[in-house]
């Protein structure tokens, strides 16, 4: 499978970096980067899928999201939907990207960790669906790798994305991820593999890498994508997040010999040349420090980016990661600090129209849905926009639309239409003002006329 179509530009250089230095590493696949539009000759989209990109390499993904989303929205999806999710099911319990043909088998090397991993949490949410939930979750646990981490495909190394996606979904299933192990090692040792801690250079305590280097090569470098995916997981989070617990304190950053923390000290030359990944590997970060850590970097980054992350790729301009900055804030929703995720999410409502393409990707539109709830922000007037009824609009017709989002609709349907009768009164007005202008400007030109006839005989 062609998974590098579906990789996020978030993670491409760290992506490059790894394949280069691990050969066989695979490409990350961050599928809530927008599809491909379909082509004219492409077979028709299947019924029951959100969105109307091409499939090929996100369509599980998009359409869990989409699910999680509405359900969360308090919108009952259509069965058509669900049973298209469940459908996409292998006989070992995981998902693949897409299979165009349900009756065809699965090949086991291409089934996909991260929309097996959020084909689980929409399943959950929705609920009635426990068997397939409970085979996603043994496909989990076959395809742990020895380290604790989960690869995108089975068979190559771990990366921190897949690995966050993982534990998110054995969170969402009430399943331990402590209790979750291959080889004595558990999914939150898995995730601390990609963890900078004390080694790294100060300004990357607490981030994430997309892979580790091989012992000996250069340390890799804190990847914001990865970041702000596994943070949800380090914060011991699950789709939708819905943690109402809170603190007025920001993120704690890690207790390093050297007194750096990841929000106020930069990095050094001479550590940026001398850390490897055996150092790095060697100084974890304690699991009970681990989402504090990582909601410490993000905050700081986030504040050094403008209230949002960026995509750095070698010789090109910087530019906003919508992405990394949506999971990031619901990272730091999930780690108790909506304030710290509030700039970010502020960010997200006047900017996200750009990343949803005016409501047109699913994916992105599902993600900052999720967003909204977990900020305790209303969906359907979002940044002025009805994220939930332009999520819905990409689907098919839902079953049902519960009372809080009809109702949410409904308020921004009146407000608009109150703008569109004050737009017509306006209008009405104008017309007024026009005929009466001209009724007075028509006898002003009488008025002057008999003046003049009037003088003229004088």
């Amino acid at each position: 499978m062609l998974t590098a179509a579906r990789a996020g530009a978030a993670a491409l250089t760290a992506a490059l970096t790894a394949a280069l230095l691990a050969g066989a590493a695979a490409t990350p696949a961050f599928a809530d980067v927008p599809s491909p539009t379909a082509s004219l000759g492409a077979a028709p989209l299947p019924d029951g899928l959100y969105g109307k990109g091409d499939p090929t390499y996100d369509a599980v993904w998009r359409q869990s999201l989409a699910l999680t989303a509405l359900t969360a929205a308090k919108v009952t999806p259509a069965d058509s939907a669900v049973s298209w999710l469940t459908g996409q099911q292998c006989a070992d319990g995981g998902w693949p990207s897409y299979r165009a043909d349900a009756a065809t088998a699965c090949d086991p090397a291409s089934e996909d960790s991260n929309a097996t991993a959020l084909a689980i949490q929409a399943l959950t949410a929705l609920g009635g669906h426990q068997d397939a939930v409970d085979k996603g979750v043994q496909w989990l646990r076959a395809n742990q790798n020895a380290d604790g981490s989960w690869a995108y495909n089975p068979g190559n190394p771990g990366d921190a994305n897949s690995t966050g996606l993982a534990v998110n979904a054995l969170i969402a299933t009430k399943a331990d991820p402590a209790g979750v192990a291959k080889a004595g090692r558990n999914a939150f040792d898995g995730l601390a593999v990609f963890q900078l801690g004390c080694a790294a250079p100060a300004d990357q305590r607490g981030a994430f890498v997309y892979q580790t280097a091989p012992a000996g090569a250069p340390a890799a470098e804190a990847n914001a994508l990865a970041s702000g995916q596994a943070a949800l997981a380090a914060a011991g989070g699950k789709l939708p997040v819905a943690n109402g617990n809170r603190t007025d304190a920001a993120p704690k950053a890690l207790a390093c010999a050297d007194g750096g923390s990841t929000a106020t000290a930069t990095a050094t030359a001479t550590a940026t040349a001398t850390a490897t990944a055996t150092a790095i590997a060697a100084a974890a970060v304690p699991r009970a420090d681990s989402g504090e850590a990582a909601g410490a970097h993000l905050t700081a980054q986030l504040a050094a980016g403008g209230r949002h992350l960026t995509l750095n790729m070698p010789g090109a301009t910087p530019t906003p990661d919508y992405t990394a900055t949506a999971w990031a804030a619901l990272g730091l929703v999930q780690g108790g600090h909506p304030q710290q995720a509030a700039g970010a999410v502020d960010w997200l409502a006047e900017e996200g129209g750009n990343w949803t393409k005016g409501g047109s990707d699913a994916a992105a539109t599902a993600t900052l849905v999720l967003v909204a709830q977990a900020a305790q922000r209303d969906p359907a007037a979002f940044g002025g926009t009805d994220l939930v009824k332009q999520l819905t609009a990409l689907g098919p017709a839902p079953k049902a639309v519960g009372a809080a989002s009809a109702g949410a609709s409904a308020s921004a349907s009146a407000s608009a239409e109150k703008d569109k009768d004050k737009d017509k009164d306006s209008g009405i007005g104008k017309f007024w003002l026009l005929g009466i202008g001209l009724l007075i400007g028509i006898g002003g030109g009488l008025v002057l006329s008999l003046q003049r006839k009037r003088g003229a005989k004088l």
